[in-house]
Parts: C-alpha cells; structure tokens; sequence
C-alpha cells in the first residue's frame, strides 16, 4: 500500500533564496526602452478596512488583551500577524471564544445567527462590518420583508456573501458566476431584485446583471451601487495602468478576493503578465525579464508599507523612475463602531473617532 505525503509544518523561520543579480536578468533578456514604475492611485486601505483595523487595535489598548476577532478582521496576512502579535486571537466561530469574553466582528459582516450565538454565550462584541456592507443587509431584509426573491452575486463562501445570505435565507439564492446567470430558476420572474458581495469585479457583475435581466426582464436593480466605491477605483485605476505595463504587481492576499480580481482585471485590460503577492520578498526577479515598465497596486485591505517594500525592490533592479497614476481621489470617513465610541468616550480617549482617508494614521 502506497502512503500518502503528509506536509508538516516545523515552524521554522523563512529562509530567503538567492535572488539573481539586476546584471544576470538584464543579461538574459535586454530592455528596450527605460525602466518605469506606473504606481496605481488609489490603492490600498479603504475606509472600512482602516476603520476595522483601528476597531482592533483601540479595543486591545481599552479592553488589554486578548481580544478575540471572528474570521480575519481584514483579508491581509501582515495586518492578521501584526494584530495577533499585539494580542488579538483570531477564531473561526463564536464558541471558539471563552463565555463573556469581547469578541469583535470582521469588516466582511456577519449573519444574524452569528449575533445570537454570540449573545447566548454572553460574548461583549464590537461589530467591525463594514458602513458599506451593512448597507446590502439592510437591502436584503427590506427586500426580503417586501416579498421579493433576492438573486445574490457573490462568491459563495466568502464571509461577506455568507453574512448577506444569512439575513434572508429563505429568499435568497446565490449566483456565482456567468455560467449560472444563465440557469439560475427563480419562483417570479416579475419580483425578483439583484444585489452583489461589494469586491466583485465591476465588467463581470454587470456581465452577470445583464445575462440575468435578459432572462428577468422585470429584474429590480439595488438602490445604489453595491460594489464598494475603493473596489470600483482600484479596477478603475489598473484599467489605465494595465494597456502600458509589461507587468503589473499586485499586493494582497490571496483570500482578498478584490486584490484576486485586480490581477483578472489587469491582464483582461492588456497586462503582458500580473502576479499577486503577500510581500516583496515573494516577488520572483525573472519577472523583470525584457520588462520596460512595471504597474503596481494594492489591494484595498493592504498597508502602504507592503507596496513601499515591493517599490525598493523594483528600485535595486532598476525600476526606480515611479509615476503616480491617480484616476480617482478619495475622502470617504466611517465613525468607528458604536460600542467602542462609547468605550473610548468614557475613558477620554478623543485621539482617533474616524477610519478612513485623510484621517490621523495609526500606524
């Protein structure tokens, strides 16, 4: 009988390889042309991220540690590590969690059974949802309560589409993808309402929403736009970028499922290659082989630190002219949750009330 392999962790520290040298990837593919950074603006932390990190962070420095966190606060492997070594524990479900102790909910939302199990285990919680995804459960139930059948597009499993679905089961179906636009069954196709997980790609939710009203001519749009306005940008911003690069870098985690798209999204827009990565050390140097100009972004849960690493990377191997590509500006500022408002208010902390850009940073 044949065994299978088994992988095992040690938990031994990384050991960096040898990279090739600028001269040795220069030698093996000549650049036509100079070297050039187009940097994506905006990228990186939205509001809600910003917002659900500094939820963290304020509750460990009010509360002490530990503190617990369901899921990951923010799909994003250095802030996950960071948090974690300042005493957050981050846990998979609620009853993961010791009775009466806090636990804080993630930006991607939760369902109402996850605030009741909370609530019956006699948890302290803090609920980090994102402004912006709390607004598609309130469509839900309001859709919902009004009688109508809710086609859902989203990735299933996802913590974001698994929370919108929680607030009307019963009424919701899930659709992934083109493929099932297209044989999706509803009960009425003359009350039937649309709404999506906020980090969809933008040409491919509409692809769907059109497939789907092809079939539904009666299809009922959202209130407003339910992909977020940080997902929107950064699409926006690689979609100009991505026709002059000959890569583009991505940075994000690959349970992000916007920094996932931004990669579909580059080379859909004319990308020769795009790669996603967590760091820079991850960064393979062949990559810069015959390469001219060089796109990079971020994900929106990512730290401008991570990019800042990606571009000292890129500088060593020549790519050090970096331009800044902005197609949007952004503003956008979310008060922090209502139960750590009040906790920072009754201990006089007024040093951070808001999460977003051009607030105070944190870090």
């Amino acid at each position: 009988m044949t065994s299978a392999a088994v992988s095992v962790s040690l938990g031994l520290p990384e050991v960096p390889r040898q990279r090739r040298s600028r001269g040795e990837i220069e030698a093996a593919a000549p650049v036509e042309g100079d070297k050039r950074v187009l940097l994506a603006a905006p990228r990186g932390y939205c509001a809600g991220v910003d917002r659900a990190v500094i939820a963290v962070e304020k509750a460990l420095e009010h509360y002490g540690a530990p503190v617990y966190v369901r899921k990951q606060i923010v799909h994003n492997r250095h802030v996950v590590e960071t948090l974690e070594a300042q005493g957050a524990i981050f846990v998979d479900e609620t009853e993961e969690v010791p009775r009466g102790e806090l636990v804080v909910f993630s930006a991607h939302g939760v369902s109402p059974a996850v605030v009741n199990a909370a609530a019956d285990r006699e948890l302290r919680t803090i609920d980090a949802t994102c402004p912006l995804v709390t607004k598609v459960h309130r469509e839900a139930v309001r859709f919902a309560r009004a009688g109508r059948e809710i086609l859902l597009i989203g990735h299933e499993g996802h913590e974001e589409v698994e929370g919108t679905y929680g607030e009307a089961p019963e009424a919701t179906t899930i659709v992934n993808n083109p493929a099932e636009a297209r044989t999706v069954q509803v009960k009425d196709p003359e009350n039937v309402t649309w709404l999506s997980q906020t980090t969809l790609s933008v040409d491919e939710t509409m692809e769907i929403v059109g497939i789907l009203r092809e079939r539904f001519p009666h299809l009922q749009d959202p209130p407003s736009d339910d992909i977020c306005y940080a997902t929107t940008n950064r699409q926006a911003a690689i979609k100009e970028i991505a026709p002059q690069a000959d890569l583009v870098i991505v940075v994000g985690s690959a349970n992000s499922s916007n920094s996932v798209r931004l990669v579909e999204v580059a080379l859909e827009y004319g990308a020769r290659a795009a790669h996603r990565v967590d760091f820079a050390r991850q960064v393979d140097e062949s990559w810069f082989e015959g390469v001219a100009t060089v796109g990079v972004t971020s994900g929106a849960s990512v730290p401008e630190v991570l990019v800042r690493e990606v571009l000292e990377l890129l500088a060593e191997y020549g790519y050090a002219n970096v331009r800044e590509v902005t197609t949007a500006e952004e503003d956008i500022l979310f008060s922090l949750p209502k139960e750590l408002r009040a906790k920072l208010k009754e201990d006089g902390d007024t040093s951070r009330g808001l999460g977003g850009r051009g607030a105070k940073p944190s870090r």
